[in-house]
């Protein structure tokens, strides 16, 4: 599973920075979080391809979180795409993408589902679950988390070797297949330790601190964190519906998360050495995005 920052800025892109986009590939499917203006060009300048997105998760409807959307549409017609597209909202994501897909001449060659969400609603996909939260912001706006079902308990070889099992029986068994030993059938329950949570990432989207975000973010292996300003202005900041790098850290350490990923840096902020440092007095595993950056999520 990676992740990918396409754009940290926030409000509006800069030299430095494109506006929010973050792909999330879990190796059957990308998915597409945010899609804001020059998404698509910043797909070029990554490892990820634009034309592999089967999904978009759509925070809300501020230009620089959606703008992206009929530019990337259009390229996908271009390219000859035929497999279906599905992107899911707040609940106005019905009429707001619908808005965006009638913008300019062109014609749209494969099927685009929209799917309208209501905080606090899940929807269940292939091998993940997806639920929303309410974010403190101005406009109808939601939090994703994106979890996958539980996973099989590590292979146990040491225990296998006891149990008297050798060869290909050892793929046999961590395949799901029973084996025989002598007298003895070995299950693959016998040589697998618990079962492990999946990995859960949340996107906070645009927010100031709020309940609601920190208990989507419970125990996520990853958070990324909207970071707008830095301690000095919060108030302002939380003011407009937004938070502090420091506020974010709060997020995490309250949710009890693995790692916190900060992004939406005002273009006030050259460097982001003061943002990361403040969120590190509060939580020490928290990093400030880059564009670009890729960053690998194993399996615990």
């Amino acid at each position: 599973m990676r992740i990918t920052f396409l754009g940290t800025a926030g409000s509006w892109p800069t030299k430095e920075r494109s506006a929010s986009a973050i792909a999330l590939d879990t190796e059957k499917e990308l998915l597409l979080l945010d899609c804001g203006e020059g998404t698509q060009r910043q797909f070029f300048q990554s490892s990820a391809s634009f034309m592999r997105v089967r999904r978009i998760f759509l925070t809300h409807f501020h230009g620089d979180h959606f703008l992206g959307l009929p530019g990337l549409i259009q390229s996908m017609c271009l390219n000859n795409r035929t497999e279906p597209l599905d992107i899911y909202g707040p609940p106005d994501a019905e009429e707001m993408v619908g808005r965006a897909l009638q913008m300019g001449y062109f014609t749209l060659r494969f099927p685009v589902t929209v799917h309208a969400l209501q905080p606090g609603q899940s929807v269940e996909l292939d091998s993940y679950t997806v639920r929303t939260a309410r974010t403190e912001h101005p406009v109808p706006s939601v939090a994703y988390r994106i979890e996958e079902g539980p996973k099989r308990g590590r292979f146990n070889g040491e225990l296998a070797r006891s149990l008297g099992i050798e060869g290909r029986d050892f793929a046999r068994l961590e395949e799901g297949e029973s084996v025989r030993v002598g007298d003895r059938v070995v299950h693959p329950s016998d040589v697998m330790g618990p079962p492990r949570p999946g990995r859960s990432i949340v996107y906070s989207g645009d927010t100031a601190p709020c309940e609601e975000v920190t208990r989507l973010a419970h125990r996520a292996t990853l958070l990324i964190h909207e970071a707008t300003a830095a301690q000095e202005i919060e108030a302002e900041a939380n003011a407009w519906g937004h938070s502090s790098a420091r506020q974010a850290a709060e997020v995490a350490r309250s949710a009890e998360v693995d790692v916190l990923y900060l992004t939406h840096f005002s273009s006030r902020y050259k460097e982001l050495e003061l943002l990361e440092t403040e969120a590190r007095v509060v939580f020490p595993g928290s990093h400030a995005a880059r564009d670009l950056l890729d960053h690998l999520i194993h399996q615990p």
